[in-house]
């Protein structure tokens, strides 16, 4: 039984809209990024607590927190970002969540990237301490022009790192964004750390983004193979049909109610049961 779950500021800028239709959608977890057009870990604790009594209203639990940890350019200074990996853990173990998305850090336009692996490493190795510190588990997003975008160097990290506390987060239309076919030129390496799956597609020709299995993103192939394996994680629906951002993505609520149903789809066309 796979267990779906979605960045439901995509829905609505208004928190109780958001949970009203992942509820409706029968979702029983959501992954925070933003709420009332402020990021998870710019809201006060009056905030949060509003959040936590309107999820439990809705009965949905948080799967991971949606972090802008690591969206900074590799040359900018780390302490601050340190003591918000801090934080971020906090608002994790507050919403009972076991993930938090991270990314490996802004490379500058034409910067080799393997002259910045080392102070890459080394971030990412703190920011998995803290992590470890808290009993919870980052989570590698293949972000576009970060260190991390590719195959080969989202592998170069999580091997170096080494800690159980660090995985990755699979996103097939970054991966299609940066010139990669997914399932071919990934799975095989990343299977191994693979352990959340962001849910959007998108087109090689221009990179534009589609509901799941309308792109070049082999969404197919790949949930066939995780079938296979016997996968048993998080499925978050990350639509981005409406407008993205550095920070984030919109799509509204009827746009990520198509992406919910194309993705369920292809589930129910390959015999995967979700809840």
């Amino acid at each position: 039984m796979w267990t779906l779950s979605g960045f439901v500021d995509e829905i609505s800028a208004d928190f109780t809209e958001q949970c009203r239709v992942a509820s409706d959608l029968g979702l029983k977890y959501v992954e925070l990024r933003s709420a009332w057009g402020v990021n998870i870990l710019d809201l006060d604790a009056d905030r949060r607590a509003v959040m936590i009594d309107t999820l439990a209203a809705h009965g949905l639990a948080v799967s991971s927190i949606g972090s802008p940890i690591g969206k900074i350019l590799i040359d900018e200074p780390f302490a601050p970002h340190l003591d918000r990996m801090r934080h971020a853990a906090e608002v994790a173990r507050e919403f009972g969540a076991p993930y938090i998305r991270i990314f490996s850090f802004f490379l500058r336009p034409g910067a080799d990237p393997a002259a910045q692996r080392e102070q890459v490493i080394d971030r990412m190795r703190a920011l998995t301490r803290v992590a470890e510190d808290a009993d919870l588990i980052v989570l590698h997003e293949n972000e576009k022009e970060i260190y991390g975008d590719v195959p080969g160097r989202c592998l170069d990290i999580v091997r170096s790192v080494g800690s159980p506390h660090l995985r990755l987060a699979w996103d097939p239309a970054n991966f299609v964004q940066v010139g990669v076919r997914p399932y071919t030129d990934g799975y095989a390496v990343l299977r191994p750390y693979v352990e959340y799956v962001q849910i959007k597609d998108a087109l090689s020709a221009d990179g534009t983004v589609v509901t799941a299995g309308n792109g070049d993103g082999e969404v197919a192939q790949t949930i066939r193979a995780l079938s296979h394996d016997g996968f048993d994680g998080f499925f978050s629906l990350e639509p981005h049909l409406g407008t993205a951002f550095a920070t984030g993505g919109f799509s509204g609520p009827a746009h990520f109610r198509q992406a919910w149903r194309d993705f369920t789809d292809l589930l129910t066309g390959e015999g995967i049961e979700f809840a």
